[in-house]
């Protein structure tokens, strides 16, 4: 093992293979590694040069940053294959079509509400309560001439 006293030999991004480069984006994108632990596992210098390799050789990368903190052990997102794709959509397509079920549940019993308040105030208090017409014609309507 080295002095820890002894001066780390610097190394530059040239250094690294692209095979290498791939490999250790592999791990990261794997879950296997944090970029962090990939940076001190093969002694790369660079903060940010392991996320950089990242962004540059897998774009359907995600960082921490933007997906947000995630807890160690969890793999990061991954691209999902066109049937898991096709069944996250008919999930949200069921959940949607609950929602939309009970708003029209929710609707029809309130007009039968209103409607039955409206029946309640003319049979109980004789107040005639006219229904809405079109009273006024259309501007596109000509009315007809006698």
């Amino acid at each position: 093992m080295k002095n820890p006293s002894e001066p780390r030999e610097r190394r530059s991004q040239r250094d690294y293979s692209l095979p290498f480069k791939l490999a250790v984006v592999g791990e990261v994108g794997r879950g296997e590694l944090s970029y962090k632990q990939a940076q001190r596992r093969y002694g790369i210098q660079g903060r940010s040069t392991v996320l950089t390799w990242c962004r540059r050789y897998a774009p359907h990368f995600v960082t921490s940053q933007a997906a947000g903190p995630t807890s160690p052990g969890t793999a990061p997102a991954v691209e999902q294959t066109p049937e898991q794709r096709v069944k996250q959509l008919e999930t949200a397509l069921r959940a949607q079509k609950k929602q939309y079920e009970k708003q029209l549940k929710d609707s029809t019993d309130l007009n039968l509400l209103l409607r039955t308040m409206l029946q309640v105030v003319e049979e109980d208090h004789g107040i005639a309560l006219p229904k809405k017409s079109f009273r006024r014609p259309f501007p596109g309507w000509r009315t007809p001439k006698p």
